[in-house]
């Protein structure tokens, strides 16, 4: 167990805990619908408290040992986004993330997500990295492929959002194929 939250850095971007004063940023980016649409835990409208409870969960599961979300920043710090696991036992975790609208299509989260994989493999030392995505966002789909993910199954009616049952697809990379 970690005692200090881990920093990654890539070519353009620096991986690290979320911090209070990210909150402002957050709830900015988060207030399109579209990040409500494309996800199955990002509510609309976003506020304030709920990004309060999201760091506050977050610092929690590092704690516990259950997982670590990562702010996506530029070299200037300046909050992008977040890319987070949670430990879901057996060696195994799951990937999340999501990116402000103004910063998409440049390839930041498939660098975050490379990053992410490399230290869930050589310092968690887990087996398996998996994310799943909804119908109506096939793009996230592309990052995973584009991290080394490949399409594993499509779990039919896996989730329910807005009372309608959906089809999520699962992609996964393993150490060994790493």
């Amino acid at each position: 167990m970690m005692k200090q939250f881990p920093v990654l850095e890539t070519e353009r971007l620096i991986l690290s805990q979320l911090k209070d004063e990210d909150i402002p940023c957050v709830v900015s980016y988060l207030q399109d619908k579209i990040f409500s649409d494309l996800t199955t835990n990002i509510p609309y409208p976003y506020g304030k408290e709920d990004a309060e409870f999201w760091i506050k969960i977050s610092k929690e599961a590092f704690e516990n040992n259950q997982g670590y979300t990562f702010a996506i920043r530029n070299k200037d710090e300046k909050i992008m986004g977040a890319i987070g696991i949670h430990d879901e036992g057996f060696d195994k975790a799951e990937m999340g993330y999501w990116l402000a609208k103004s910063f998409w299509n440049n390839g930041y989260v498939t660098e975050a997500a490379k990053a992410v994989i490399h230290f869930c493999f050589t310092e968690l030392k887990y087996n398996k990295i998996f994310a799943t995505h909804l119908p109506q966002n096939p793009a996230s789909g592309v990052v995973m492929q584009k991290a080394g993910m490949q399409k594993e199954a499509v779990l039919k009616q896996h989730i329910k959002k807005d009372g309608v049952y959906l089809d999520v697809s699962l992609y996964s990379i393993f150490r060994n194929g790493f």
